[in-house]
């Protein structure tokens, strides 16, 4: 079960995610459903299709059941299966 403690150990796909605060006002309030990650990006799927977003320098909001989490997203930037603490 997800929850603030642990979504940074979490799989964020499938979550819905907003760009909070960013230096880049083109992206600012982007939401949709993250449908990817990488390293230092998170794919999401917006009324206006698939954008990537660059996790780094970045205030996530991330909803999940009827609860959210704002997460700094400095603390994102690695490898999926490093963040989940999956060995490769």
């Amino acid at each position: 079960m997800i929850t603030q403690e642990n979504l940074l150990i979490h799989e964020l796909i499938g979550l819905e995610a907003t760009v909070m605060k960013s230096n880049n006002e083109q992206i600012m309030s982007i939401s949709g459903t993250v449908v990817d990650e990488t390293k230092s990006m998170l794919f999401l799927n917006t009324i206006n299709g698939i954008k990537k977003i660059p996790k780094e320098n970045i205030e996530w909001k991330f909803s999940f059941g009827n609860n959210e989490s704002i997460v700094n997203g400095n603390l994102l930037t690695k490898r999926p299966q490093e963040r989940l603490g999956v060995k490769t």
